[in-house]
């Protein structure tokens, strides 16, 4: 049974609506220029869900400034911090996550000077963005990946994609990434849609 990850949260009755609908975890971007940035602190933060917050080339200060503002769990880094960068951070209160883009061939050269620096990685589809393009990629490509650090897969997943990640498989995936596929507007998920796509891979 693989976690559920829902991303790009930010509406307090869509957060706790979400959170029952059975999110593992749920995503809170800090990143301006995204459509789902998150500039306060909403009136309904999840309480069973894990709280992670998405950063993109934000210093350390900032980071542990908001995770304690808003009592994130895990910090999720999706620029170009590098390995150094992520081991710095207080990994003994805070889990770190670093996402990858992922494109035709798996970037074994880039990933591997993060073992052992970051607790899991997210692998995303490879866009110029900081994620939040809604493409996929071939998960195939994943069979290239032998490191030991847990990995969440993500990039453009669909409420129709439910069937397909009961069968696929690799030792080291923790779970799913949803997001932009399963949204009204920007930050706003379609709650059905998401209790119906959980329901299906946890069955």
């Amino acid at each position: 049974m693989k976690l559920i990850k829902v991303c790009g949260m930010r509406e307090a009755v869509n957060i706790h609506e979400v959170e029952q609908s059975g999110a593992d975890w749920m995503g809170f971007i800090f990143y301006p220029k995204s459509p789902r940035f998150v500039s306060e602190i909403p009136a309904y933060l999840p309480q069973k869900a894990k709280r992670v917050g998405i950063f993109v080339n934000e210093p350390k200060e900032i980071i542990i400034e908001t995770a304690s503002l808003f009592g994130l769990e895990f910090v999720q880094l999706h620029g170009n911090e590098s390995p150094g960068f992520c081991n710095e951070m207080d990994r003994s209160r805070l889990k770190i996550i670093k996402s990858f883009r992922v494109g035709d061939k798996f970037p074994n050269e880039e990933v591997e000077p993060y073992h052992g620096k970051c607790d899991y990685f997210l692998f995303d589809a490879k866009t110029s963005l900081y994620g939040g393009s809604g493409k996929k990629f071939n998960w195939n490509v994943l069979s290239d990946y032998r490191g030991e650090t847990p990995f969440l897969l993500s990039g453009g997943i669909a409420p129709g994609d439910a069937e397909a990640l009961k069968y696929f498989s690799h030792p080291k995936c923790i779970g799913i990434d949803i997001n932009s596929r399963f949204e009204i507007a920007p930050a706003q998920k379609d709650v059905e849609k998401v209790e119906q796509f959980i329901s299906m891979l946890k069955s």
